[in-house]
């Protein structure tokens, strides 16, 4: 049932019982109206008319008083009979002329009528007087006034709840129009706006609604940017891996080449070199072949030195436990003057990706610490378990710099990504009382 027919029944209900309780009300009134008139004009008419009777019948007889009543006519709310002692009626009341030939319903006059009054004057001869109360058109009058009340009551009404309807349908006009809006909002037409309501009430639900469809309408706007935001960023980072992953490539590839191929020709260039100054017997040959065995020989370490920059070949032949300890010795054999110490716990059976990710992580950090760090010592561990890895490299320097998580420490932020794609969490932290910690936890299962 729709709101404006609920209150269009509350209004008319209300109306009929303030309508119903007046009528009850006046029926009270009009009954008890009606008992004390009838009750007042019986005992005046008993009264007057039986002294009366007495007086006429002593002076002239039964006929006297029989002529008396008829020059009397009908008396309001009496019925007057004289009865001889047989039982003749000797005289009756005519009927009223006072709305004559009408009568109230009878349950009407069932409902309002008194208890019945009668008084009997006994008279000479044996000749009786009655007079009796006749409460008919009193009950007419209240009849028709309680009529009168009906209608006026019917008209009340329909004219309150015409009003009613009227009024309510004016307030209520503006909902439908609400309930369009929120159907559009719903639909997705979030620029749909509610116009000016008339109403106090309605303007301030429609002001709320097209603020509400406002915040909905940026929010959706925000959350579509956000979400386009997120899938570029993700396609960033894919490329990004992608790109990661052919520069890998390219350095094992490289690092490969130089190992086999260059390493080869630079030993072969040096060994000729010794073999022409072995076998020249003129100084400046000598010189030049030693001259050209000495730059071999320099650009031999060199590039051993580039090697493990690029991607230690010992990774796919030794694995990950060799090739870290490769990589300290060389650079305690840099930097005499710091402890270096490497602790390892490791499978032999790790992917490429982890002991690749593991390497990288050491590798990244151990050359920061160097670095900037001014450590004295430098502790590196490798824990692994059925589950994860966990590697931790500590140093004893000067701590991370107020402004270091800031734009631009790229090889950070690639060893973040290259941790987080396997599914794994890197932490960079100071710890006390003084030095850097770093901790890079990784699932194996993910990384194989």
């Amino acid at each position: 049932m729709k709101l404006r027919t609920r209150l269009n029944l509350v209004v008319a209900g209300l109306t009929a019982v303030f309508v119903a309780v007046l009528i009850t009300e006046e029926i009270q009134d009009t009954r008890s109206s009606v008992r004390e008139e009838i009750e007042a004009a019986n005992r005046v008419a008993s009264q007057l008319l039986g002294r009366l009777a007495v007086i006429y019948s002593r002076a002239g007889g039964t006929e006297v008083v029989q002529q008396f009543l008829q020059q009397l006519g009908h008396v309001r709310a009496n019925d007057i009979i004289l009865r001889t002692p047989a039982g003749e009626i000797l005289y009756s009341s005519p009927p009223p002329t006072y709305k004559a030939g009408r009568d109230a319903p009878r349950w009407f006059a069932h409902l309002l009528a008194p208890q019945t009054a009668r008084h009997t004057f006994p008279l000479p001869g044996g000749v009786q007087l009655v007079i009796e109360a006749q409460p008919s058109r009193a009950i007419l009058d209240a009849w028709d006034d309680v009529t009168r009340l009906l209608v006026i009551g019917a008209i009340m009404l329909v004219v309150v709840n015409g009003l009613a309807f009227w009024s309510i349908d004016r307030a209520l006009a503006p909902f439908p129009v609400i309930a369009h809006g929120l159907e559009r909002i719903q639909r997705g037409e979030l620029a749909f706006r509610l116009p000016p309501l008339p109403g106090p009430e309605a303007h301030a639900i429609g002001a709320a609604f097209n603020r509400m469809a406002q915040a909905v309408q940026d929010n959706v706007q925000a959350e579509r940017k956000a979400r386009e935001a997120e899938t570029r960023l993700e396609e960033r980072r894919e490329m990004a891996l992608l790109v990661e992953q052919r520069v890998e490539e390219e350095r094992r590839l490289i690092a490969h080449e130089l190992h086999d191929e260059f390493g080869q020709s630079v030993t072969a260039l040096r060994s000729l070199a010794l073999a022409i100054a072995t076998q020249s017997s003129e100084p400046p040959m000598r010189d030049a072949a030693h001259l050209i065995s000495d730059e071999a020989a320099r650009l031999y370490d060199a590039m051993h030195g580039l090697i493990p920059r690029l991607l230690p070949v010992s990774l796919d032949t030794l694995g990950l436990a060799e090739t870290l300890e490769s990589l300290v010795r060389d650079w305690q054999r840099r930097n005499p003057s710091i402890v270096l110490a490497l602790r390892h716990n490791l499978p032999s059976d790790l992917g490429p990706s982890v002991t690749l990710a593991a390497y990288r992580v050491v590798q990244e950090c151990l050359l920061n610490a160097l670095r900037h760090a001014q450590p004295a010592h430098v502790e590196i561990s490798l824990e692994s378990t059925a589950e994860r890895m966990l590697i931790t490299i500590k140093d004893d320097g000067v701590g991370l710099p107020a402004q270091w998580s800031r734009p631009g420490h790229f090889g950070l932020r690639g060893l973040t990504e290259r941790v987080e794609h396997l599914g794994g969490v890197l932490k960079i932290g100071n710890h006390e009382p003084h030095g850097v910690c770093v901790t890079a936890e990784i699932p194996l299962v993910a990384g194989a």
